[in-house]
C-alpha cells in the first residue's frame, strides 16, 4: 500500500469539516426555574397584605402554586427572562386585584352564571358557576373545559376550585394559558381586556388603574420594565 502524504490528509480533513453544518441559535435562553422567580418573599409580600380573617390567606400557598404550575410548564418560561418576568408580574397583578391580595376564594356577589347556549358544558342542577379561585373562574363553559383539562368535574363540582389549593391554582393557570397568554405580547393592557373587557370599554377606570398599579409594583420587584401598552 502506498504512503499517503500529510498534505493530502490535511486536505481531506478540511473538506470533511467544511461539510458539517452546525446551527447555533442566535439567542440562547436559559430557563430560570419558576421557584427562583416566584420566591417565598415575592409570594408572601402579596399574601401578607391580606387580613388575618381572610380565608384565602392560608388557602393560597406558594407550595400549591408551584405544584399546579407543573401542569403548565410553559408558564414563566417564555422566549426571554424579561418576557417570563413580565408574565409572572401580569399574572399576579390580576390575581391580587381579583382576590384582594389573596384574601377571597369566592366571589362576594354570587350568581348562577349559567349560559344555556354552551351545550358542550351544560349546567348541572343546583350548581352555580360564580367566580372562584385566584382569577375568579366564572361561567359553566369555563368550569367544564377547565375540569376536562385538569381532571375534575367542573360542572358537577365547581366548589372544588375554592376548596382544593392545587386545583384552585390550576384553574387560574388554565384560564391564563388558554385565554390570556395568546395576546400577552401586545402589552399588559390586552391582558386586562381578556380578563375583564368591561373595564376597558369604560376607559381608564379605577379597576384598570388598580391592575396597572399591581403590575408596575411586581415588575419592579422582579427587576424588569413593564413594557409598552400597559393600559387598555
Amino acid at each position: 500500500m502506498g504512503k499517503i502524504q500529510l498534505p493530502a490528509i490535511i486536505h481531506v480533513v478540511a473538506v470533511l469539516v467544511s461539510a458539517i453544518v452546525i446551527t447555533i441559535p442566535a439567542t440562547v435562553v436559559v430557563a430560570v426555574p419558576l421557584g427562583r422567580l416566584v420566591t417565598p418573599e415575592f409570594f408572601n409580600n402579596i399574601r401578607n397584605k391580606a387580613g388575618s380573617n381572610c380565608k384565602g390567606k392560608h388557602f393560597y400557598t406558594r407550595r400549591a402554586f408551584l405544584k399546579a404550575a407543573k401542569s403548565y410548564p410553559r408558564f414563566g418560561h417564555l422566549d426571554s427572562v424579561e418576557e417570563s418576568k413580565r408574565e409572572i408580574a401580569a399574572f399576579f397583578a390580576h390575581v391580587s386585584h381579583e382576590t384582594g391580595d389573596l384574601c377571597y376564594t369566592e366571589e362576594i356577589e354570587r350568581g348562577t352564571y349559567c349560559d344555556s347556549s354552551a351545550v358542550a358544558n351544560p349546567c348541572a342542577p343546583g350548581r352555580q358557576y360564580y367566580g372562584r379561585g385566584p382569577l375568579q373562574l366564572s361561567w359553566n363553559y369555563n368550569y367544564g373545559e377547565c375540569g376536562k383539562a385538569n381532571g375534575f368535574d367542573g360542572l358537577r363540582n365547581p366548589d372544588i376550585v375554592a376548596k382544593d389549593p392545587v386545583v384552585t391554582w390550576k384553574s387560574a393557570l388554565w384560564f391564563w394559558s388558554t385565554s390570556v397568554r395568546p395576546t400577552e405580547r401586545k402589552g399588559f393592557g390586552e391582558t386586562i381586556h381578556k380578563i375583564n373587557g368591561m373595564e376597558c370599554n369604560h376607559g381608564n377606570t379605577d379597576e384598570v388603574e388598580d391592575r396597572v398599579r399591581y403590575y408596575r409594583e411586581y415588575c419592579k420587584q422582579l427587576g424588569v420594565s413593564p413594557g409598552n401598552n400597559i393600559r387598555c
